[in-house]
């Protein structure tokens, strides 16, 4: 990436099909957790028109209700009317029991026994973290966040009245010297019911004046002058959701994730419970590299990690500071695995993923679908802490 460039990232409302796939999988991860948190959940879901299809393989004590679970999911996203809603849609599931618990909890393992829980997939993942925003993400992806999140606040409380649940953002943010110097375009795109506004002006002129800027002068003050606001520029839409378009399990993860600024794995992390590395490999590197940044080892950092079958410790892990480092990357490496253990075991043990959606409550992992699963302080993210950034200092 050059010095000087224009960066774009997105975001989904929590209606869009894709993210309503995701907060399905991921309630049921919750419901699956809260009751047996040693349990193997993998829940995946398609929809399209007025047809939910889901497919759920589990093991363990839990026996969640899955049609119900679906439908307040559905429900809490904004489908109460339409073509398209809670109550009505039809839910076709394939149900299997026959995934195994895990063996013993993480939690009352003597660190000396890691080595005998490897992992039980191969996937090579990455962790990213920067000091352009507080959340130590990239400023494109932070507020592409927080435009559909304030869209779906204005909409769920009546402020902004006819709009469906199906919304999108796009933020392009100027560059110089790898660091934000302007917010150049905001793209938002929401559809509307036919009832809705009669007027196209006076929606693009709600959403810029009521969502749109109010993001921009919180969280991007002085970068925000000459931006360019696009409001649904092909249009009035009359249809949205599933009735438009179809949705799957798995397929924002740049949005889960960097918002394309940085790598990311290919593997989903909705749908999956953290036993599986893959998901709690990729919120170990995010908190290695947040934790570089936040030592002031970095402006900018990659965690890269990989994992073979069978394997306990990682078979790959590198750092690429992007020429920001205060120290060599090699030394910084170094510094990352005498204050990291990496093995999933110890990932699942220092980090308590197992035991969230009972500790803090249902929605946890259904709150992570919509908005980004890294850099949320909306809620108290283990990965998101960073204590031991002070062990990389010495």
């Amino acid at each position: 990436m050059a010095d000087d460039f224009i960066f774009t990232s997105g975001s989904l409302t929590q209606g869009h099909p894709d993210k309503l796939c995701d907060k399905i999988s991921d309630a049921l991860v919750d419901h699956v957790l809260a009751e047996d948190p040693l349990a193997q959940v993998n829940a995946e879901c398609a929809v399209a028109t007025g047809i939910l299809f889901l497919a759920l393989r589990f093991g363990g004590s839990a026996s969640p209700d899955v049609a119900a679970v679906a439908r307040e999911a559905i429900r809490k996203a904004g489908y109460t009317r339409g073509g398209f809603q809670a109550r009505s849609c039809s839910i076709m599931t394939s149900l299997a029991e026959v995934e195994q618990p895990a063996p013993q909890d993480e939690r009352t393992l003597d660190p000396a026994d890691y080595d005998e829980f490897p992992a039980q997939h191969q996937v090579t993942l990455f962790g990213f973290a920067c000091d352009q925003t507080p959340e130590f993400l990239p400023l494109p992806v932070a507020l592409a966040h927080a435009i559909v999140r304030r869209l779906d606040s204005l909409r769920g409380d009546g402020t902004l009245p006819g709009l469906m649940p199906d919304g999108q953002s796009q933020v392009s943010v100027e560059y110089r010297e790898r660091r934000p110097v302007r917010v150049a375009t905001v793209a938002l795109v929401s559809s509307v019911w036919p009832e809705g506004y009669g007027d196209l002006a006076a929606l693009r002129r709600d959403l810029e004046d009521r969502v749109v800027r109010p993001v921009l002068a919180e969280q991007a003050p002085g970068l925000a002058g000459e931006t360019q606001v696009l409001v649904n520029p092909h249009g009035r839409l009359r249809q949205g959701g599933p009735e438009l378009h179809a949705g799957l399990t798995g397929r924002k993860t740049a949005i889960d994730t960097y918002g394309e600024y940085a790598r990311h794995s290919g593997a989903a992390l909705s749908g999956k419970d953290p036993g599986r590395i893959d998901r709690a490999g990729a919120y170990a590197a995010r908190q290695a590299a947040r934790c570089v940044v936040a030592a002031g080892l970095a402006r900018d950092c990659e965690v890269q990690l990989s994992y073979g079958i069978g394997q306990a410790r990682p078979i790959g892990l590198d750092v690429e500071t992007f020429g920001t480092g205060t120290l060599p990357d090699e030394e910084i490496k170094r510094r990352l695995l005498d204050a990291f253990d990496f093995r999933p075991a110890a990932i699942l043990a220092r980090l308590g993923l197992r035991h969230l959606p009972r500790e803090q409550g249902r929605p946890f992992y259904e709150a992570l679908a919509t908005y980004g699963q890294m850099g949320r302080g909306d809620l108290v993210l283990p990965w998101e802490e960073d204590g031991l950034a002070g062990a990389l200092r010495d």
